[in-house]
């Protein structure tokens, strides 16, 4: 099976072309190929597959072979994928997700994609469809969650997948190893949480560390930033434009205030290609 190992911001995913390719079991797949001793290495897998909706569908799936609903680096990735080869000589073009149907504007630079503006819609703030169990107010913002014993307060988001934004005066000293799983399956969360830990610089500016349900730290989440800094702005703390600052690097997140809208803007890079074995999927 021929594959690419690409990146947004170091969140890396292993990109399967199924136009060409058949991946029978994408969850074994997905637990096979992310392992970083065993396999490729990657947090998940990523299927490239035709649409009836859209020029594109995405697929994706968790390092623990869960399915996931999107993922902000990941289909950015997408985008530059059916660029570069070939799959598309449009700069506008439209990606099926399990998160809805997302659009995405490509900058070209010497024929290649660099540089990805995503369309990711309206956030969900809802609790009852993100979900988050909250039996007093609708939304959830800046509301207390006991989590191992803390008391901290969350915004729950949804941008296409669950979030739980916590605003932190420290989070490199964060212990996430052992409070991101106790945060992903909090009873609060039916469908599990992805959860970012932000610090507010200023009014433009955050930074996050997050915890991806189904692959743990990872070095950045687009719907995971775009979540965080819409929840900046539900709590007062930034503009409609802001930076947010990832392990990975930077990504420009704006919630636009006539449509709704939420955008985000970002690298994608390819990091190589091969081919593995998929014997192991028979067995």
């Amino acid at each position: 099976m021929k594959f690419t190992k690409m990146h947004g911001l170091g969140n890396d995913y292993v990109y399967v072309n199924c136009f060409e390719e058949s991946v029978e079991n994408p969850s074994e797949a997905a637990r096979y190929l992310s392992d970083r001793h065993t396999g490729i290495g990657s947090d998940g897998l990523i299927l490239i597959c035709p649409s009836d909706t859209a020029d594109f569908e995405m697929r994706m799936y968790n390092a623990d072979g869960s399915r996931s609903e999107m993922c902000g680096n990941g289909i950015r990735c997408v985008g530059k994928y059916v660029y570069d080869h070939g799959l598309t000589e449009k700069t506008s073009i439209s990606v099926e997700t399990l998160g809805g149907i997302k659009y995405l504007d490509l900058t070209v630079e010497d024929g290649q994609a660099v540089l990805i503006r995503v369309d990711m819609g309206e956030p969900e703030l809802r609790a009852a469809h993100i979900p988050v169990v909250c039996e007093a107010e609708e939304r959830v913002i800046n509301e207390a969650v006991t989590v191992d014993g803390r008391e901290y307060r969350m915004t729950g988001v949804s941008m296409g997948n669950p979030h739980a934004v916590v605003f932190l005066e420290d989070i490199k000293g964060l212990d996430i190893e052992k409070i991101g799983p106790k945060f992903e399956n909090h009873e609060r969360f039916p469908n599990r949480i992805n959860t970012e830990f932000v610090r507010v610089i200023d009014r433009e500016t955050i930074e996050m560390r997050v915890w991806e349900r189904g692959s743990g730290e990872t070095m950045a989440c687009g719907t995971g930033a775009c979540a965080a800094a819409v929840a900046s702005i539900l709590n007062g703390l930034a503009e409609r434009r802001v930076t947010v600052r990832l392990l990975g690097g930077d990504l420009l997140i704006e919630w636009d205030q006539e449509t709704g809208k939420v955008y985000m803007t970002g690298p994608a890079v390819t990091v190589f290609e091969g081919e593995t074995r998929v014997s192991w999927m028979e067995a």
